[in-house]
C-alpha cells in the first residue's frame, strides 16, 4: 500500500506482469489497508513507510503483525534505509527496499519475502552484521537514531512544515500528545527550542531528499 496513487498504479503493473504473481487489492492508508487485509488476506503486504495521512506505515506493520503474525510484510520506501530497515524489521516487517532501485531488485525482494526469506539490500546486511557484533554497547550512527518511531514520524512532518495541529490531525493524535512528542524530540537532540527544532527537522528532511 501507498499513498500516491502513481506509485500504487506502477507497481501493480509491475507484479501483475509476473506470471506467478497477482494484486489482490491496494489502499492509500492505513485505515482503508486493514479491512481489505482481513476480508481478503494477502500472502505478502508492500507498505510505504511514510504514509501521509493517519498511522505511519511502521504503525501499521506493527498492528498487521500482531493481528496476523505470520503475514508477510515488504517496506517500500524513499527514505535512508540505515534510519528506517531496522524500524521496519523491529516493526514486523520481513524486508525493506527502496523504491530508487531497478524494478529487478524490487521484485527479487518480493520474492525472497514471498519464500520465506528476510530482504535487505547489502549494504544495510553489513551494516546489521557489525552492529550485531559489536562489542558493548555501539554507538549510534545518528542522534535521530534515538528517536521513538512516532517521534520521527513527528519530526520527519515538523521538517515537511507541518504545524502541530495539523500533525495531530493526520496522526490523530490529540494536540498536547504531539506537544510531548516535540518537547521528547528536543531533549534527545539536545536542542534548545521550538525554531531551532523546526530549522533542525527542515535540513533533515531536505538532507533525505537530496
Amino acid at each position: 500500500m501507498d499513498d500516491h496513487p502513481v506509485t500504487r498504479e506502477g507497481l501493480a503493473r509491475l507484479i501483475n506482469h509476473e506470471s506467478d504473481l497477482e494484486v489482490c487489492g491496494e489502499a492509500g492508508t492505513a485505515a482503508a489497508a486493514l479491512p481489505a487485509i482481513e476480508s481478503r488476506p494477502p500472502d505478502l503486504v508492500i507498505i510505504d513507510v511514510s504514509l501521509t495521512t493517519g498511522a505511519s506505515g511502521l504503525e501499521l506493520m506493527k498492528d498487521l503483525a500482531a493481528r496476523n503474525p505470520r503475514l508477510r510484510m515488504l517496506a517500500l520506501s524513499t527514505h535512508d534505509e540505515s534510519l528506517y530497515a531496522e524500524r521496519a524489521l523491529r516493526a514486523g516487517a520481513q524486508g525493506y527496499v527502496m523504491k530508487q532501485e531497478p524494478t529487478g531488485l524490487v521484485m527479487l525482494a518480493i520474492r525472497k519475502v514471498l519464500h520465506g526469506e528476510v530482504y535487505l539490500s547489502k549494504a544495510m546486511n553489513e551494516r546489521m552484521l557489525r552492529k550485531m557484533t559489536a562489542r558493548g554497547t555501539a554507538p549510534l550512527a545518528s542522534e535521530i537514531e534515538r528517536l521513538s518511531d512516532r517521534e520521527l514520524e513527528v519530526y520527519r512532518r515538523l521538517g515537511q512544515g507541518r504545524g502541530t495541529r495539523q500533525i495531530a490531525t493526520e496522526l490523530n493524535l490529540s494536540i498536547s500528545t504531539v506537544e510531548t512528542y516535540r518537547t521528547h524530540i528536543k531533549e534527545k537532540l539536545r536542542l534548545d527550542g521550538a525554531p531551532e527544532l523546526v530549522r533542525h527537522a527542515v535540513e533533515w528532511v531536505h538532507s533525505q531528499a537530496s
